[in-house]
């Protein structure tokens, strides 16, 4: 066997059909899994940073993320229900406001669910390779009639370097599904504490919200 054989690129070009699928899967894997790391954290920033910039006040840069949120609050507060008292008017304003969020936080969520299916899916992948290689290493001891190492080699290191690339697709994806996760909860967390506050100040606006949206009813009205 020759030396080359035993780096990662001459275990790749070396290997049989099906461990090359193998490798090649679990390398994708892996790089679709730092894709995801990477935008998942930066998303949660986002998120961190508006929900920051919304309690001090500004509504410019990252705090653009929350205006559909508000939105859906000013809209809820402009709707004119009769006999709604006003703990029934902050209920539904600050429902609005909830599921907005909700979705907000489902869209920030992205990839997170494809965290999870690597990270358990990529070591059974690197297992079959792994099984795979050990019954090339034995379909070779058939055919040379030897048990010597160049003869094990070939396939063992195909077994092995499947287990090494599945373990480093999974750990990776295991890692930060469960870090961006919590953070993620964290974030939800002050996401609906923040909607709690926005829903006492839109509600107490509502009359200045119900004039502008009467108001181009008004001008229709004269229109015709």
């Amino acid at each position: 066997m020759e030396h080359g054989v035993l780096t990662p690129l001459g275990l790749f070009t070396e290997a049989g059909p099906v461990a090359k699928a193998v490798m090649l899967l679990l390398v994708l894997a892996s790089i679709w899994c730092w894709v995801l790391i990477v935008e998942g954290a930066w998303s949660l920033r986002r998120l961190n940073r508006a929900i920051q910039a919304s309690r001090r006040g500004s509504d410019a840069g990252d705090a653009a993320l929350l205006d559909p949120v508000l939105a859906a609050g000013r809209q809820a507060a402009a709707l004119t229900l009769a006999g709604e008292s006003a703990g029934e008017l902050r209920a539904r304003i600050g429902e609005a406001m909830s599921r907005t969020g909700e979705a907000l936080l489902t869209q920030i969520q992205g990839g997170l669910p494809n965290l999870a299916v690597i990270a358990s899916v990529a070591p059974f992948i690197g297992l079959f390779g792994t099984v795979w290689g050990i019954m090339t290493s034995f379909a070779g001891i058939a055919e040379a009639k030897d048990t010597s190492l160049a003869v094990v080699a070939p396939g063992i290191a195909e077994a092995l370097a499947a287990t090494a690339i599945g373990l480093a697709a999974a750990i990776p994806a295991s890692v930060g599904y469960n870090r961006i996760g919590a953070a993620l909860a964290r974030a939800g967390q002050e996401l609906s504490h923040l909607v709690e506050e926005r829903t006492i100040d839109v509600s107490r606006q509502r009359p200045a919200m119900r004039d502008m949206a009467d108001r181009p009813l008004g001008r229709a009205a004269e229109v015709a």
